[in-house]
């Protein structure tokens, strides 16, 4: 596990980066996922409207 240590004046923060990437990934995936559900109703949505 790799961490980063983070001080600033009296305190001290300890960053978990392989956290960081999963959730990271995570929300690049639910993006997709929500960009995906997007153009499919914009295409429905054109279909009802011809």
């Amino acid at each position: 596990m790799k961490t980063k240590l983070i001080i600033d004046g009296n305190d001290v923060y300890e960053i978990d980066e392989e956290c960081l990437r999963c959730k990271e990934k995570a929300r690049q995936e639910k993006e997709q996922r929500n960009k995906k559900q997007g153009n499919e109703t914009l295409i429905k949505n054109q279909a009802v409207n011809r």
